[in-house]
């Protein structure tokens, strides 16, 4: 493992590092992956050397490498973004860049373990995320980890020639099961 930040059962985050940027413009280009994203031009390696140094510098966005614990291989990154630690609510954002990974509960893994960092570290009340419409996997796993719908943003995207819908969800505190010790 390679500076391990927080552990899960099959998973564990790291610090995104410069030099995980030519894997992360291979994700956020491939196909697949921008349809849940809203990339919707070429993404290089610079642009995303930017990105990292941005996120990393921001005292409002805490941004962690997904990597497999067998093999220790980076899937995507997540992280929690916009945080208001007056209002104590952040916002989440997750990226799953393999699809011959996605269907495995990588996602929902995710999804808990960031719970658990928000709520039980940062001393969050809220979280809240926004979802393309056609995004059922992503839908599922906040489902399962306690988010609730909360409003639709209708037509709000256009993705792949047509307007879809944006989901906007949210998990409370008081809503959060803490994964097991």
């Amino acid at each position: 493992m390679q500076t391990p930040f927080l552990l899960g059962p099959r998973l564990y985050f790291r610090p995104v590092e410069r030099d995980d940027a030519p894997r992360l413009a291979a994700f956020v280009n491939h196909p697949d992956v921008r349809r849940n994203l809203l990339v919707h031009r070429p993404m290089n390696t610079a642009q995303e050397v930017s990105f990292v140094d941005a996120l990393t510098a921001s005292q409002r966005d805490v941004l962690f490498a997904i990597v497999l614990r067998d093999g220790d291989r980076m899937l995507g990154t997540c992280g929690l973004h916009d945080m208001d630690f007056r209002s104590r609510r952040a916002t989440f954002g997750m990226l799953i860049g393999e699809p011959s990974e996605w269907h495995k509960g990588y996602g929902s893994e995710t999804t808990r373990m960031v719970l658990d960092y928000g709520f039980g570290t940062l001393n969050l009340n809220r979280i809240d995320l926004q979802v393309l419409e056609h995004n059922v996997a992503g839908i599922r796993a906040y489902e399962k980890a306690g988010f609730r719908h909360e409003g639709v943003l209708r037509q709000h995207h256009y993705v792949d020639g047509a307007y879809v819908d944006t989901l906007m969800m949210g998990i409370l505190r008081s809503e959060w099961k803490p994964l097991p010790a």
